[in-house]
């Protein structure tokens, strides 16, 4: 298999959509009638969770009537919320046909399919035209793509100039090996993590100005702290360890302990196409 097949069975679950929705029906939501706040503790792959989406969109100075690309997009859960909050149409894109599928499912249960959608592609050939968007993101992606300077071209290809490409990602700190199995790989074999300097050079060579930068490491920790109070009070229903399958637990203790340790951090870019 390719990196990407490899990657994309690494997010395949196989009955995703059966085990969201019955976990949503147990928990008294009404699944016909989904808001995003219904979503909001399981549709949302990556450090921080909604906090953390709340924040990063703010950087993104977002308006009414923006056409944003969200690349690696996951079940959509920052799609919804941004287009929800800031009224932009949102296009996902996502490797994983599963995601794609359940994505546009939950979206449609929340009355938005007008609004987003999503479609299956590869972040390194993106399909869509020149200067089709206002606004890229990329949330948690990079760390299974090798080549982020093709993936950068990619993002800067379909932005407008001034556009602006807010990137959230895992990112190697100081040097050590990462224990794994992490939430994004089981082994090193679909692991790409790099440093901030990489990101920020990349992007440069992109023709892209980082504008602003941000560790979201304390985000994380606070809000990881928060689900395990949560999780051990009862009060998740359906928890991301459900749709994790395999070691959940140990690929959330790895990927807990090496951003509590400074191995790795959540660090936000926003930067500005030129």
């Amino acid at each position: 298999m390719s990196t990407e097949e490899k990657v994309a069975s690494h997010y395949t679950h196989g009955s995703l959509e059966e085990t969201i929705l019955a976990g949503l029906t147990a928990g008294g939501k009404d699944i016909d009638h989904l808001s995003i706040d219904d979503l909001a503790g399981i549709d949302e792959f990556h450090l921080g969770r909604r906090e953390a989406t709340r924040e990063f969109a703010r950087d993104l100075d977002l308006s009414d009537g923006m056409r944003l690309v969200d690349i690696g997009s996951g079940l959509g859960g920052p799609a919804r919320y941004i287009a929800s909050t800031y009224g932009c149409i949102v296009t996902g894109v996502d490797l994983t046909d599963e995601f794609v599928k359940v994505a546009d499912i939950l979206t449609e249960r929340c009355g938005m399919a007008a609004q987003v959608s999503f479609r299956q592609a590869s972040a390194l050939s993106l399909p869509f035209a020149n200067q089709s968007f206002d606004r890229a993101t990329l949330i948690h992606v990079g760390m299974n793509i090798e080549d982020k300077a093709r993936l950068f071209a990619e993002a800067r290809r379909v932005l407008k100039p001034g556009g602006r490409f807010g990137v959230y990602e895992v990112m190697q700190m100081r040097d050590g090996a990462l224990p794994y199995p992490m939430p994004w790989a089981m082994t090193p074999e679909t692991s790409f993590v790099c440093t901030p300097e990489t990101y920020r050079r990349l992007l440069k060579e992109a023709s892209f100005t980082v504008e602003f930068e941000q560790d979201r490491s304390a985000l994380a920790i606070r809000m990881a702290q928060e689900m395990r109070a949560s999780a051990a009070g009862g009060g998740q229903t359906l928890s991301l360890g459900a749709l994790m399958g395999p070691k959940a637990a140990e690929r959330v203790g790895n990927v807990g302990m090496s951003v509590g340790s400074g191995l790795i951090a959540p660090i936000e870019m926003i930067a500005k196409a030129d």
